[in-house]
Parts: C-alpha cells; sequence; structure tokens
C-alpha cells in the first residue's frame, strides 16, 4: 500500500488465489458489492434450517410406500442398518449436529478467519458445506446412516460456523457507518435460506421421484452442485478494505471511539461473571425452543393438520395416499418457508425495538409472549385452526430470528464495546448446545408419544409445546436476574488508555477512501444484487403462494 492508498504491483508477488493479501480492495471497487457475496453464502447455509422436509421422505427410503420399521430398533443400530429404516428422530441428529458444529467451529476458527481472510474462509465453508451434502448422498444410497450424520452434520456443520461468521466480519469492515445495517443483511441471508431451499427441494425430490428410490440422494447432489457455484462466486466476490479505509465523507463520531471514559470488561474476565452465563442461559433457552420447532416444522404441519390441508378434514395422516402425502409436502415446505420469512423480519423487527426499549425488556417479550403461544399451540392445532396455528409459530420464530439481532447488543450493554466480538464469539456456545437440546426434546418425546400409540395428529405434539413453554419460563428467570455488573469487573482507565493506545499504532498511517468504496448502487452492484435477489424474491414467491394454498 502506497501512501497515495494503492496496492503496489510488487504487494502480490508470491501470494496464493486465496490469500487475504490478493483481497485488498483498489480504487474503484464499490463497497456494495459486498453485501451480495456474502449473502450468496449465507443462503446457501441458511439452507440447513429446512431440512426437516428431508425427514418424511428417509424415513421412508427403503419402504417408499410406508416406512419399513423395525420394532427393535436402537440409535446405535440405527447407525449401520440396512434392512431398516430410519425413524425421524435418528435422522433428526443431522440438525443437531449442524448447530453443534456451527457455534464450536465458529468459536475455533475465527482467530484464523481474521488472519487467513474471508475468501479463503468462505471457499473452505463451501467445500465443506457441499462436500458435507455428497457425502451425505453417498450415505442415502448406500443405506448408512452414520456417513449422513458425518457428511451433512459434522463435515457440513464446520463448513456453516466458517460461512456464518466470514460475512458478517467483512461486513462490519466494509460499513462502521452503518454496522447494523451491514450485519442485519447476512444474518437475514442464514435467516432465509430455507425460504429457498426448503420448496427447491421439494420440487426436486417430486422430480427425481420413482417407484424405487424417493428422490433424496438426487436432490442432495443437484443442490449441492448448485450451493458451491453460489458459495465460490461469493467467496471469489469478497474484498476487504486497505488500513486506514474510511467511507468518503465520514468520520468516526469522537464521543464513541474514545475509550478512556468508557467501562469495558475484559475478555479474559467476562466468562467469570454471572451475567455471562445468566445471558448464555437467555441465548440458550430461546433457541432451544425455537430450532427444535424449526428442524420438525413440516413433519409437524403435516401429521397435526393432515388431509384438512388439501380440503379433507376428516382424513388422518395415516389415510392420506402417496399422491396426497406429496400434496401437503408441498404445503408443509411452503409453511418451513414461511417461518424463515418470519426469522428473517424479526431480525430487523425487535433488534430495533431493543433500541427504544432496551435489551432485557425485549428478551421479556420473547419468553413472555413465547410462553403464551406455545401453551395455546395444542389449543389451536385442536380446533383445526390453521391460520392461529401458522401465526403463533410465526410470532415464535420472529423471536427466535430476534434473539440472535439483539444478543450482540445486550452484551455490550453488560461488558462493554472493547472485546464485544470475542465475547459474542463465545456466547455462541449456547447456540451450540440449544442445538443439541431444542431438537432432541422435540423429537424423542413425539417418538416416545408414537411407541405409546398415539397417531400423527395433534396430540401428537401436546407434551412438547408444554415442555417448550416451561423452558422459555427458566429463560424468562435468567432474563430477570441479569444486573449491571459491579465496578471490580471493569477494567481500569490507564488499560483502556494502553488497549487504545495499541490500536492507535496499529492503525498508524494515511487514512482516507482512496477512491475505494464509492460508486452506489450503479450497474454492476445492481447486478450482483439480482443474482441473488432473484432467487429470494422465488422463495418469498413460492413461499406466499404455498400460505395462500395453506389457508385456501
Amino acid at each position: 500500500m502506497t501512501a497515495a492508498g494503492t496496492r503496489t504491483d510488487g504487494a502480490l508477488a508470491g501470494v496464493g488465489l486465496l490469500d487475504r493479501e490478493r483481497i485488498v480492495a483498489r480504487p474503484g471497487f464499490n463497497r456494495w458489492l459486498v453485501p451480495p457475496a456474502a449473502l450468496a453464502i449465507h443462503l446457501c447455509i441458511g439452507m440447513a434450517y429446512g431440512f426437516s422436509v428431508f425427514w418424511l421422505p428417509l424415513s421412508k427410503s427403503l419402504g417408499i410406500t410406508a416406512s419399513t420399521a423395525c420394532p427393535d430398533l436402537t440409535l446405535a443400530s440405527a447407525l449401520f442398518t440396512t434392512t431398516c429404516d430410519w425413524r425421524v428422530a435418528d435422522l433428526g441428529w443431522i440438525y443437531t449436529l449442524f448447530f453443534v458444529l456451527l457455534g464450536s467451529s465458529a468459536a475455533i476458527w475465527g482467530g484464523w478467519l481474521e488472519r487467513a481472510g474471508p475468501r479463503k474462509a468462505g471457499v473452505v465453508s463451501a467445500c465443506c458445506w457441499c462436500g458435507g451434502i455428497i457425502l451425505a448422498a453417498i450415505g442415502v444410497i448406500t443405506h448408512q446412516l452414520w456417513m449422513m450424520w458425518l457428511g451433512a452434520g459434522v463435515i457440513g456443520g464446520i463448513g456453516l460456523g466458517l460461512g456464518y461468521i466470514s460475512p458478517v466480519s467483512t461486513l462490519i469492515k466494509w460499513f462502521p457507518d452503518r454496522r447494523g445495517m451491514a450485519t442485519g443483511m447476512a444474518i437475514m441471508g442464514f435467516g432465509g435460506g430455507a425460504m429457498i431451499g426448503a420448496p427447491l427441494a421439494n420440487l426436486l425430490m417430486n422430480s427425481f421421484k420413482t417407484d424405487s428410490s424417493v428422490g433424496v440422494w438426487q436432490t442432495f447432489i443437484v443442490m449441492a452442485v448448485i450451493y458451491f457455484v453460489f458459495m465460490t462466486g461469493g467467496a471469489f466476490g469478497y474484498r476487504i478494505p486497505p488500513a486506514g479505509w474510511r467511507p468518503e465523507g465520514w468520520t468516526p463520531p469522537a464521543a464513541k471511539s474514545t475509550m478512556i471514559t468508557t467501562k469495558h470488561v475484559h475478555l479474559s474476565n467476562a466468562h467469570r461473571t454471572k451475567q455471562f452465563w445468566l445471558i448464555w442461559a437467555v441465548l440458550c433457552l430461546n433457541v432451544s425452543a425455537g430450532i427444535g420447532v424449526l428442524g420438525m416444522a413440516s413433519p409437524m404441519l403435516q401429521e397435526i393438520f393432515a388431509g384438512s390441508l388439501i380440503g379433507l378434514p376428516d382424513v388422518g395422516f395415516a389415510q392420506l395416499d402417496a399422491g396426497q402425502k406429496a400434496s401437503i409436502a408441498t404445503i408443509a415446505a411452503g409453511f418451513a418457508g414461511l417461518l424463515s420469512l418470519f426469522n428473517i423480519g424479526g431480525r430487523f423487527f425487535w433488534a430495533s425495538l431493543s433500541d427504544k426499549i432496551g435489551r432485557k425488556n425485549t428478551y421479556y417479550c420473547f419468553f413472555v409472549l413465547g410462553i403464551v403461544l406455545y401453551a395455546l399451540a395444542p389449543t389451536f392445532a385442536g380446533m383445526g385452526n390453521k391460520a392461529l396455528f401458522v401465526l403463533s409459530f410465526g410470532i415464535i420464530l420472529s423471536m427466535y430470528g430476534g434473539g440472535f439481532a439483539t444478543i450482540p447488543a445486550y452484551l455490550a450493554d453488560i461488558f462493554g464495546t472493547q472485546f464485544v466480538g470475542a465475547i459474542h464469539g463465545r456466547l455462541l456456545t449456547a447456540w451450540a448446545t440449544a442445538g443439541i437440546v431444542g431438537p432432541v426434546v422435540v423429537n424423542y418425546i413425539r417418538e416416545a408419544q408414537i411407541a405409546a400409540g398415539v397417531a400423527p395428529g395433534p396430540t401428537l405434539y401436546t407434551g412438547t409445546m408444554y415442555i417448550l413453554a416451561g423452558m422459555l419460563a427458566l429463560g424468562l428467570i435468567a432474563n430477570a436476574l441479569i444486573r449491571p455488573l459491579s465496578d471490580k469487573w471493569f477494567m481500569s482507565d490507564d488499560e483502556v488508555a494502553a488497549l487504545q493506545a495499541k490500536s492507535a499504532a496499529v492503525n498508524a498511517g494515511p487514512t482516507g477512501s482512496f477512491g475505494i468504496g464509492t460508486g452506489g448502487l450503479d450497474a454492476k452492484a445492481m447486478l450482483a444484487w439480482a443474482v441473488v435477489g432473484i432467487p429470494l424474491l422465488w422463495g418469498v414467491w413460492v413461499t406466499l403462494r404455498a400460505t395462500f394454498a395453506l389457508f385456501g
């Protein structure tokens, strides 16, 4: 980088195609090209939320029209059986592994990402996520559940973690003047991935379905190829700003940039406070309830409302023929997409509301309203009222998404901003834990109910809804116990000043826009936005169409 802020040709000598040094922006680059690159990755990995569309077809991968059940099947034997169809609960562990590995890999490799750069992280994410799905397809072909767990769950989960954090980190650097908007765009993409992926998967499965195949492994391969193209395209679209870069005409607010009079907790002390663990519990319990529903959204709607989804209110799920089940599966995929739409909207709505009413009060809303809606869900199901049932879960999922968008600000309120990014990374272990608790509660209670002779219908999920309401009640208590930190936990003014001096030394040198980041939504930027915007609009259209079918 020269004094004028441009790179010399020699700076690229010996630099690899994926290296961080390769993607430092040059004069003329438009920063509005970065958000669609980030969305290209997040919309793909966000399909993790929509994997429930595969559970019922996979539970009949051998029997095709009906499950080949084995009464003595255990979780251990299900991993290796080639003669018994898998139970939905066995398949649900893939969903659990997604979020366990997402949280773990984000915490473990977050520092590596900062050194390696977002392009390399994006490519590795694409290889893991798409390669894992292909390995899962092989597992379907060979009927080996352990291979599906390893492929989609473990390897794919690592890809989720790397893909999740790389856009957020990059966009914050490009939009210091609009950080909330920037991170919201990326997180919106992750929340909206299922809105595109779930109906696409259902469309592909119906196309590939034959008398000897439920069409899942073919769908896995096609989607893996599509996702790899989009994710690598997004990774190669990444650029990072040079040192000292600022948006044209923007100056950091002096009152917010000085840390000398602002209190901050050091990273090494944050986890020693009870407030950290109370916020950890708040996030874990809120996410556990929401993630459990997301993981079973498609089967839940099909089994509860069954024939009423296609105008046959007196026909139960077991009495539907193959064609009718295919029809309601399409509607259920739309339901999963609709929840994704609420998930997206909630991330903006609740985070914005928290600026006005405070983070603690926002979480009070999540828990109180969530308890009421979970408690009423069995009543809505028993009444056969699809509108109230769907609306209640839409609101629940909006609060699930809102919880993710609000928690970084909650941490900043309690611990200050100096180490909030690193503290947030550690707090994501709550997400990993919720990825186990939520799906296990929903899946295994369902299996216990079926084993007890409960037929698919509204009563199959009644106990589950009350347990999830109880989990939110625990979250409400944890949130009520959060108090401001004692002064003993905060860094002294001298310690903050020393950190400020180190930051100033690192950033010493010319500052300015260097002709980078300008251009706004020019033709090139609009084309990039169209690449991700058209699939997103298609997902919205399919979701709304399925919604009309749901209530028609």
